[in-house]
């Protein structure tokens, strides 16, 4: 290669830095969807919102949350990932159409791990196993032994099939090695409202959305899935603690973009994010579901969804899980 030929290619290349710098720098140049792919009003919307007005404060656009619900979550997503990746169309939405969809759907019209790209975690909170008060178990160990009694009848909630809590529920059935009845719900909230009328034995939840009834006495908190104790339920052991190693599970919302993004993009995104989530605003959403802070950098979530990815992967193919 000649002298002349080598400017010309680092001539290119130094252009080409610096116009994906420049469209950097100028976006966003419209209003920013956010897509959230679950009904308005669930958990995901909890930490979606505060996100948008956040981004809308820093960026000087709107950022607008476009609730688009149905199959899993799969429908919302599926239309962020395919839709153009110029920074203007971000995913907010829990793992289960992220890591868990993959491994339970026989069929999926895009793949997670190809078609969108991590950003930061912005949320995770672990899951609770409650049952009905008249269940005649006051810890896991008794739990354990009263679900065997009921020699394969034994029914238990979630908010819905291939949901992180029916896939946590399947981790302690399995790792548990017990024979229960699976009861999937649309939404955590029917779910609850069986729950407390004694319809079903026992669920599994987020503290999110089951942590109120709790307090109230409605239902009763058995263990919690995290590495440790929720700071909303300081006396409600982790599953390892009761004696049941191996449970460990959190419901998490993060954000995404569609692949092929620009990275410079993606990295002012992820810098305004961290930035939000240290505000007092924030850390009250985190207080009020018991979440810690979660805020990383691309490659570090990156690493955490892969991790995330091979779990659930086992366990659907341990449970023979699937969905149409």
């Amino acid at each position: 290669m000649t002298m002349f030929s080598r400017i010309k290619c680092l001539t290119g290349a130094l252009c080409a830095v610096w116009c994906c710098v420049a469209v950097a720098q100028s976006w966003p140049t419209k209003p920013v969807t956010i897509v959230v792919p679950w009904p308005p009003g669930g958990p995901s919307d909890i930490v979606a919102r505060p996100m948008s007005k956040g981004f809308s404060e820093a960026f000087g656009k709107p950022f607008v949350i476009d609730n688009r619900g149905g199959a899993g979550g799969n429908i919302g997503s599926e239309y962020a990932a395919k839709s153009n990746p110029d920074g203007h169309t971000l995913l907010i939405t829990s793992g289960g159409p992220i890591v868990i969809n993959p491994h339970v759907y026989t069929k999926m019209t895009y793949d997670p791990r190809k078609d969108l790209v991590p950003i930061t975690n912005l949320l995770r909170v672990p899951v609770v196993l409650a049952v009905n008060p008249a269940v005649p178990a006051k810890n896991l160990a008794e739990l354990i032994a009263y679900i065997k009694a009921q020699d394969g009848k034994a029914p238990w909630a979630s908010a819905g099939n291939g949901t992180p809590q029916h896939m946590t529920g399947e981790l302690f059935r399995t790792t548990a090695k017990l024979d229960m009845m699976h009861v999937p719900y649309k939404g955590s909230a029917p779910a609850i409202a069986d729950l407390m009328g004694g319809h079903v034995a026992m669920m599994f939840d987020t503290t999110i959305a089951i942590v109120p009834q709790i307090k109230a006495g409605k239902v009763r908190a058995i263990a919690v899935s995290g590495v440790k104790r929720s700071p909303q339920l300081p006396d409600v052991p982790t599953f390892a603690e009761a004696g049941l190693a191996g449970v460990e599970s959190y419901g998490w919302y993060g954000l995404f973009a569609p692949a092929k993004t620009p990275k410079e993009i993606v990295a002012r995104i992820n810098e305004a994010a961290l930035k939000y989530m240290k505000t007092p605003e924030f850390q009250k959403v985190l207080a009020d579901t018991g979440s810690d802070y979660v805020g990383d950098t691309p490659e570090n979530f990156a690493a955490f969804v892969k991790s995330e990815n091979v779990k659930w992967a086992r366990v659907a193919k341990e449970t023979g899980a699937t969905l149409d």
